[in-house]
């Protein structure tokens, strides 16, 4: 399959190794790419398109296990240009572009994994990943449980989640709930440059098959990249979420972009006299219980925030967790705040009102701290 894959591929000036899984693909030859970045020497503005390519520009770097495929990733640069300059940099046999068939590349990304490379598999968008949910979750996610451990699937399917503007309901669902509750699967919803960069890594990394859930709005947001974050080897561990501002009397509990969000109710709630701490979940699936439990202890009130539907949400496992470890911490019942529970109107009116917006998270703090309309 890598064969008729890789033939698709355009003739280039380079002689060719066939790709040999037990090998590693430690024979693929490649251009020269060991110039060293210049010694960072402060805090990084960049967009999170371009943390994202530099994530994978360097782990290809690293390994030469990491390959890439999907759709227009190579010579087009990704449809988003997450993927630019990578091709040029690593050629044919380590960017392959595939026809627009998620199930089958999706597929070869599984037995790739199983063959001892590392894939990064992109979808155009994580909806069209439902076209291959097969091998996500009946190859990927179950393989090495039932190989008692003996098969590693190190793959990473990766791709914008949730709701962007103005593409309808085929291309705006959030799958953060869908993928959290398969066992297997370890599900990344990273928010800041830190995260996407430190992230990314991990899960290239890990042995174990991720999704990595980005956000299209996202992609041209320019943050902050630490100079830690700009080490080579930096690596943020899976399953560890981050108290993003410190509060003491609610507890906003989000992820992705309505980290952002989220923040910027606390700013307007602090006008009221109400302080918001904001976790950025970072991680779906495995969940830090402890940093949830240990901040509602703290503030005893909680709303939970995203862009997926109400029913059985991440907010709803979130809620089940504080049922069972601080129920008594708790001074009011927790809220959520969801999209609508209806498929994304394509209307900007309508839109708007279905996607969750600060104002909402505003709301719904001050209703659980007694200080709004009570509904």
């Amino acid at each position: 399959m890598f064969k008729l894959v890789t033939q698709i591929q355009p003739q280039r000036a380079v002689s060719r190794t066939p790709i040999q899984a037990s090998k590693g693909y430690t024979n693929v030859p490649r251009k020269s790419y060991a110039t060293e970045a210049p010694e960072a020497k402060g805090p990084k503005q960049m967009t999170i398109r371009d943390v994202l390519n530099l994530a994978l520009d360097e782990e290809m770097a690293r390994d030469e296990r990491v390959i890439i495929i999907g759709e227009e990733v190579a010579q087009y640069n990704g449809a988003y240009k997450v993927t630019k300059g990578l091709f040029d940099k690593y050629g044919g046999q380590r960017m392959i572009d595939t026809p627009i068939t998620e199930a089958g590349f999706a597929g070869i990304g599984v037995g790739a994994a199983i063959g001892g490379a590392r894939p990064v598999v992109e979808f155009m968008t994580m909806n069209f990943a439902m076209q291959a949910i097969d091998h996500i979750i009946n190859s990927a996610a179950k393989l090495r449980y039932m190989s008692g451990g003996t098969i590693k699937i190190p793959v990473v399917f990766r791709g914008p989640n949730g709701p962007p503007t103005g593409v309808s309901a085929q291309h705006s669902q959030c799958f953060a709930a869908w993928y959290g509750s398969c066992p297997g699967l370890k599900v990344i919803a990273p928010w800041s440059a830190d995260d996407h960069k430190g992230l990314m890594k991990a899960a290239i990394r890990d042995e174990n098959p991720v999704v990595f859930l980005e956000n299209e709005l996202l992609y041209n947001e320019t943050q902050t990249l630490s100079v830690e974050a700009q080490d080579k080897d930096f690596v943020i561990p899976i399953g560890l979420a981050k108290v993003e501002h410190e509060g003491s009397d609610i507890s906003l509990i989000t992820f992705s972009r309505q980290v952002g969000n989220a923040i910027k109710a606390a700013e307007i709630l602090k006008k009221d006299g109400i302080k918001a701490e904001v976790v950025n979940l970072r991680s779906i699936r495995p969940l830090d219980v402890n940093t949830i439990v240990n901040s509602v202890r703290k503030t005893n009130r909680c709303v939970t925030i995203e862009e997926g539907w109400p029913h059985y949400g991440v907010g709803a496992e979130i809620i089940a967790q504080l049922n069972e470890h601080a129920f008594d911490s708790l001074d009011a019942p927790v809220e959520r705040v969801t999209g609508a529970d209806v498929p994304m109107p394509y209307a900007k009116g309508i839109e708007d009102k279905a996607m969750v917006q600060v104002e909402n998270i505003v709301n719904a703090a001050k209703r659980v701290c007694f200080r709004g309309k009570q509904q």
